[in-house]
């Protein structure tokens, strides 16, 4: 008995060694301030979280090897949800770009939104060719109905990964930022 309790103590340090909280590195989604640069085309407009594919959703930082896998390691991950954090970045610079007021769902303000903006995301990868891509589509819906007319836009982004490694998981966060302010700009135009 006493020699399984012993057994069972060291596995159970060992166990502990291997779980360092130091050694996980967090990435935020943090897209640089922006300045008004466009017309408010939007008003008011609740933005519906962001749908991204399984593999952008997880807590682990995916990028593409040249075999053409998606890989990520518990070592590097996202310091918010993904979608979450996704679509507060994209609310907070398209009303900085447009000075339009898009605050993601729910609405917490006593008068209701004019319009609703969904975004759903079909690819966010980090490519083995140094590249990070954001495609899918954003629609932008009247809030009541009968009150204006819905409009569909496609989007292909690239932006390319800088520095010397392509995957390391900070030059991949810097390049999602990049492309999340980049879309943020295009619903804020309505391109």
């Amino acid at each position: 008995m006493t020699r399984l309790l012993i057994l069972s103590l060291a596995a159970a340090g060992l166990l502990a060694g291997c779980s360092d909280p130091t050694a996980t590195a967090r990435y935020p989604i943090a897209p640089a301030p922006a300045a008004k640069a466009l017309p408010d085309k939007l008003g008011q407009a609740e933005l519906r979280e962001v749908s991204l594919p399984q593999y952008a959703s997880g807590q682990e930082i995916a990028w593409q090897t040249t075999d053409g896998a998606l890989r990520s390691s518990p070592d590097n991950i996202w310091a918010d949800d993904p979608p979450r954090a996704v679509t507060l970045a994209l609310a907070r610079q398209i009303s900085e770009i447009s000075g339009a007021t898009v605050i993601a769902e729910p609405w917490p303000l006593s008068d209701g939104p004019a319009r609703r903006i969904e975004v759903r995301v079909a690819q966010l990868m980090a490519r083995a060719d140094g590249v990070l891509v954001l495609e899918g589509t954003y629609y932008v819906t009247p809030a009541d109905l009968g009150g204006g007319r819905d409009l569909v836009r496609n989007f292909a982004l690239s932006v390319p990964i800088e520095g010397e490694d392509k995957a390391a998981p900070g030059a991949i966060a810097a390049a999602q930022s990049r492309a999340v302010a980049m879309l943020a700009e295009r619903i804020a135009r309505l391109d």
